[in-house]
Parts: structure tokens; sequence; C-alpha cells
């Protein structure tokens, strides 16, 4: 089935054009996920007890504490033993993976949740407002694209907006940013590097991605939502931005830069507000689009 030129998933990846990618099924719509979304890449490390274990395509990062660790994000379903591998070679043993951090409830990200949280026996927290998508296997609200579905998983610890959570020395604050879906979660931890104490940001997705602004009888408030988390992000303080999708912040580029000598390649003060800065002007555009009438046949 030809994809609709205007069908946007995820943060915003248009995937007309894809077709390398692997068609996932969800109804009444084909969609293909880009090759990139499941493209291996080499595992590595970005900051103080914070490295980089997704795919080319699907940033999914690990946080480190002694002998056990915490996961931020999680891939497609397909991708879950990939995920597994990465945190092997980079010294998480069996059983070390603790807690998994979901960001948001869309099937390329929270895909993988089930299997992992089945194989290594971590728990999950989540959101209040992303409970219901994760333990149903689908995105909640109105959007262009149908449902994504996948695997229900079970969230063990709901959080609340401002609450630390912790795993050893590792502490990560919990900051509600809905929008791109009811409880999308950015975390955020302070990390030692070279003398340093830098602030990471992994900032939950804040792209309209298809879904529905005007009408939208799943999520009413969405507008609003994106609305306040556009104020909330741009009023964060971040050394170090990691996305969802690391084409987002240039992971892969900064990564290609600090493997080339630049140590400073991840640090980016003025990142996370040119990311807001672009979101809100995509969101303003998708609003107005929608609030345009149809002109008469």
């Amino acid at each position: 089935m030809k994809i609709r030129p205007a069908l946007i998933i995820a943060l915003g990846v248009l995937l007309s054009g894809a077709g390398a990618g692997r068609e996932i099924k969800p109804a009444p719509y084909t969609l293909v996920a880009p090759a990139e979304w499941s493209q291996p890449v080499a595992p590595f490390h970005i900051a103080g007890p914070v490295w980089y274990v997704g795919t080319r395509g699907i940033a999914v990062y690990a946080i480190l504490s002694k002998d056990s660790a915490i996961l931020v994000g999680g891939p497609m379903t397909s991708e879950a033993r990939l995920i597994e591998r990465n945190l092997a070679t980079i010294g998480v043993k069996k059983g070390g993976l603790k807690l998994l951090l979901n960001m948001h409830a869309h099937f390329d990200h929270a895909g993988a949740l089930a299997q992992i949280k089945r194989d290594t026996g971590a728990r999950l927290i989540a959101s209040a407002g992303d409970r219901p998508a994760l333990e149903a296997g689908r995105h909640q609200g109105d959007n262009s694209y149908g449902r994504a579905n996948f695997p229900a998983v079970k969230v063990d610890r709901v959080v609340r907006d401002g609450e630390i959570v912790r795993l050893g020395a590792i502490a990560v604050t919990t900051t509600l940013t809905p929008g791109h879906t009811i409880g999308c979660t950015t975390w955020s931890l302070p990390v030692h590097e070279s003398g340093r104490t830098l602030q990471v940001v992994f900032p939950c997705s804040v792209t309209v991605a298809g879904n529905r602004l005007i009408g939208n009888r799943g999520y009413p408030g969405i507008v609003a939502a994106y609305r306040r988390s556009f104020a909330r992000l741009d009023a964060m303080h971040a050394d170090i931005v990691l996305p969802s999708h690391p084409e987002i912040a240039d992971v892969m580029g900064r990564e290609a830069r600090r493997a080339a000598g630049d140590a400073n390649a991840f640090v980016d003060p003025g990142a996370l507000h040119a990311i807001v800065v672009q979101a809100r002007k995509d969101f303003d555009a998708a609003l107005a689009k929608e609030g345009t009438p149809s002109p008469h046949p």
C-alpha cells in the first residue's frame, strides 16, 4: 500500500520514500519503518554513566550504576535482542538491567519494552498519562496513521512530575511534557565528565507527528498540552541533549566528531532551545493547516 505523502510518525520522520525499510501493518494504513530504525550501530559512551545502545535511527540510552543499569527509551519490537546485546557489550550482565524508563508510548519506542522486561526482569516506570497506552499496546488520541499497535506491557511504577527515580548513586528527574503522547516524559540527570558537572536531558518529542490537533476526541487537550510542553522544555537547562531519534540532535554526527578528537562534541547548551524553536514552528504550521477550511468542490 502506498503511504500518503503527508503521513508522519514518531518524531516527524517522513515515511514516503522509505521503502527500503520493513513494513509494519497496523490498520488502516501500512507504515514503513525507515531501514535505519533497525540498523545496528556499536554502542558508544556519551558522558559520565550515559551510553548510547540504540540503533542508527532510534535512540536508546543506558545509564550505568556499578553492576546495574537503567534503560531510557526503547526500540521497535524486533530490536529487543539487539538492545540486550548492546547492553552486554558495555558490561551490563544478565539481570543487571534494573529499570526501564518510558519516554512515550508509540510503537517505535515502546514496542520492545515487553520483551526486554521479560528477558531481564527490569521494572517499567512511566507516567500516568502513558500507562493506559502501554498496558493496552496501542497509542491514544486521534492521528493520521491509524492504530500502530505494539506488545502490551505492565507498568510497575507510575511517576509524577518532578519525581526522582534512583538506582544506586544515579538520580533521574521526571518532567512531564505531554502533547506528542498524553504521558510524554522527559528525563534528566547531572553527570560528571572531565572534571565538570553537565546536565543531560532526554527530551520527549514535541513534534506533531501525525497527531490531530483540532477535534481530537481521544486527546481533547492536545493543543494546550503542546504549548505548555514547549515552554517547559525551553526553560530547562541542558548541556547535553539526547532525544529519542538521534537525528534530532545530530547524535551520530556528534559521536563521529568526538571520535575524531572533539572532546566537547556532545556539549551544546543551545541545542534544546533550537529543537523547541523548530518544533513550535512546525506545530503552528500544522495547527494553521488544520484550521484552514477545505475548499468547496
